[in-house]
């Protein structure tokens, strides 16, 4: 395994990598994956010094969270730390996120994983007044004096509901979208997740792909794959796909932006990079399809830290592209 940096998780106690593996592309929304690749694209991660896995319960109804079960099993040397998520297998209404609910999910989630204790939960998404609800966080307290999970977090839309979360005492962590197309958890967010001392994790921080460079105007997606389907927000928040910007605007921005990647470094590597410099962020979690971009993702820890010159020009470039189209609503 190569070292890599390592950081305390917010109010778990708990190392783990400062690039992390997003696991929803294991699951299918993504496109198919075969299962031998999914278990390749793990191995090659941690071997490449990650040490934390993030999934939910819903990535391909249970798929993600079951090769990561299978991984951990046959790896139990590693020392992966995972973190899933919760909420989303029922109708989004407050009414749902209750402690039986709860209860349910989880069993699901440990069984699927392969253990008694889930080292994080995330609420996923969920609807805005389920943060600020003080029975829901009694359920999750509850959930962890049972030991069936160790710590519990949110997974966030905007940067008010991440605000929220932070300001109770039993969130561990923060996971909300950032990138260069996403500036605004910058201006608020990190700066009230370091003062709680609650972690953050950066969640598509690609924008979909659209950071790496290789899309055009014209590449075509499989009918599957949410970037097809729910490129408008169709099918779920459209923040979640391209990081709600504009496709057309985004492989634009992108095109741009690959010019600012140092010599050496690929574009997705330099936006990994610009996440994992921002402080206050414990970890970044991009996905991979193939082993060659888990360990090009994972590389992204060892570069050297970007210049103030292409951090001033990443803000020009979301201030021209983004800002009036993002900023407001996120």
């Amino acid at each position: 395994m190569i070292p890599m940096e390592q950081r305390e998780l917010g109010r778990t106690g708990r190392n783990v990598s400062v690039v992390g593996q997003g696991t929803w592309q294991l699951g299918g929304d993504w496109g198919d994956v075969r299962e031998a690749d999914a278990l390749g694209v793990l191995d090659a991660a941690v071997g490449a010094g990650v040490t934390f896995f993030d999934t939910a319960d819903v990535y391909g109804d249970g798929r993600s969270e079951q090769l990561i079960g299978r991984y951990l099993k046959e790896r139990p040397d590693a020392g992966i730390f995972v973190a899933t998520k919760m909420g989303r297998r029922a109708d989004q209404v407050p009414e749902n996120y209750t402690l039986e609910n709860f209860r349910v999910w989880n069993d699901r989630s440990r069984a699927n994983l392969g253990v008694d204790t889930l080292d994080l939960v995330q609420l996923h998404c969920p609807p805005t007044p389920v943060y600020s609800s003080d029975e829901v966080y009694d359920a999750l307290d509850t959930l962890v004096a049972e030991q069936r999970i160790a710590a519990y977090a949110v997974s966030v839309e905007t940067c008010a509901e991440a605000l929220t979360a932070i300001a109770r005492p039993g969130v561990a962590s923060v996971q909300i979208i950032l990138n260069p197309f996403r500036l605004k958890p910058l201006d608020e967010v990190l700066p009230a997740a370091r003062e709680a001392g609650v972690g953050i994790i950066a969640r598509v921080p690609l924008a979909s792909g659209l950071l790496s460079g290789k899309y055009t105007a014209d590449t075509v997606f499989a009918p599957g794959d949410h970037r097809t389907y729910n490129r408008h927000g169709e099918a779920f928040d459209q923040g979640e796909t391209f990081s709600g910007v504009d496709y057309g605007t985004g492989v634009a921005a992108a095109a741009e932006f690959a010019a600012l990647a140092p010599e050496g470094a690929t574009p997705a590597q330099t936006a990994l990079r610009w996440i994992i410099q921002q402080p206050g962020v414990t970890s970044v979690i991009p996905g991979a399809r193939s082993t060659e971009q888990a360990r090009a993702n994972a590389a992204a820890a060892a570069l050297d830290p970007l210049p103030q010159s292409t951090l001033d020009a990443v803000r020009d470039l979301y201030d021209r592209r983004f800002r009036a189209a993002v900023h407001d609503r996120w």
